[in-house]
């Protein structure tokens, strides 16, 4: 597996997760699920480059993170933090608890977004239907959490439907808030075979055309970093057509 270090200290990690990589195995009950036995991780690829970091995160998880102090997606790219010691953990877990860290996301999705910007605010529960689903708005289920998501249109443009480019910043970090909340607006992500499954995708884009282009934090030094990833080649190539 190969992948590239965006940024490293003695403390904290950032890499560039390639989209179809799930971050680390399913925490469902402790259970595996279908499939997963044959994957790889990027936990297994933090294991092997950084084996210091076995024991680092949440103490009394069931499966083991090592570092992993937020995730994306299996189908998004782009930046991922990692922790490389217990006290890095804890710092970066605050910061994103407290919501000081800035994560920015570029993202095509379904239709002509009409309003250049906006925000979202609209807490996300489960999906009544589907228990892989979130949902938020009418007829979610369970625990509804608070979830807030800012998004601005770069560009609209058709490739046999409409699309909209947009930059998106999640003010929470609720589970598929991005795309929970996209197809709130009826704007779902676009190639995302859970919330848009039936919809047109751009020609060349052949995965969900989500990714986390940059993070903001501050390090154990006090000094605010800004990583970056650049955007995916299939990305560019549609935006350019």
């Amino acid at each position: 597996m190969k992948i590239k270090v965006l940024y490293e200290d003695s403390n904290i990690l950032a890499i560039d997760k390639p989209s179809g990589i799930s971050v680390h195995p399913s925490a469902v009950l402790g259970a595996v699920e279908k499939g997963e036995e044959k994957q790889k991780f990027i936990t297994d690829w933090v294991l092997k480059n950084y084996p210091k970091m076995k024991n680092v995160g949440e103490p009394l998880e069931k499966i083991k993170r090592p570092g992993i102090v937020h995730r994306l997606d299996r189908e998004t790219s782009g930046v991922i933090l990692l922790a490389k010691n217990q006290k890095a953990f804890e710092f970066l877990k605050s910061q994103f608890m407290d919501r000081t860290i800035t994560k920015t996301y570029y993202a095509i999705v379904s239709g002509f977004v009409k309003n250049d910007r906006g925000i979202i605010n609209k807490p996300i529960g489960r999906s009544p239907k589907d228990f892989r689903r979130h949902l938020a708005g009418r007829g979610a289920r369970g625990e509804m959490r608070e979830a807030i998501t800012e998004y601005k249109v770069l560009k609209r443009f058709e490739a046999q439907s409409k699309f909209t480019y947009l930059e998106i910043k999640p003010k929470t970090g609720r589970t598929h808030q991005i795309r929970v909340h996209m197809k709130f607006l009826n704007h779902p992500i676009v190639c995302d075979s859970l919330y848009n499954p039936d919809a047109p995708c751009p020609k060349g884009i052949k995965r969900l055309a989500l990714h986390a282009k940059s993070i903001e934090f501050q390090n154990l030094k006090g000094k605010t970093i800004k990583v970056e990833s650049i955007l995916p080649k299939e990305f560019e190539k549609v935006l350019k057509s």
